[in-house]
């Protein structure tokens, strides 16, 4: 079997979005839009996509405190990848992950965010 990576992105909003805006919009509008390119075929390698949207409020800010931490993401996005893009559907999945990324310049601040490749290691 193919190796699984997963992709982590920790999001912030753009700053004129309120976090209510972004969070709505991020799982009302986008959500659908990445579910309906892959269930068209367009990401054949995407295993799974959650969003997890981040709790404002004291036990967040509590929980950060307890750290020294900085501040908060808005939420973060995990993909599971799996395999290469087939040949015959790479253009097609080129001009998905275009679609995705223009989406997703109306809703997140890319200079205040991160993303990167991870290997899950299950511990328990």
């Amino acid at each position: 079997m193919a190796e699984v990576l997963k992709l982590v992105f920790c999001v912030r909003r753009r700053p004129e979005l309120s976090f209510e805006e972004f969070s709505r919009y991020w799982l009302e509008e986008h959500g659908p839009l990445v579910r309906s390119l892959w269930e068209a075929g367009d990401l054949p390698t995407m295993l799974r996509y959650v969003q997890s949207h981040t709790l404002p409020g004291e036990p967040t800010d509590r929980l950060a405190r307890s750290r020294d931490a900085g501040e908060p993401y808005d939420g973060i996005t995990e993909v599971w990848l799996a395999g290469d893009t087939p040949p015959e559907k790479a253009e097609a999945s080129r001009a998905a992950g275009a679609r995705l990324l223009q989406d997703e310049s109306t809703f997140i601040d890319f200079a205040r965010s991160t993303l990167f490749l991870t290997r899950e290691h299950t511990i328990f």
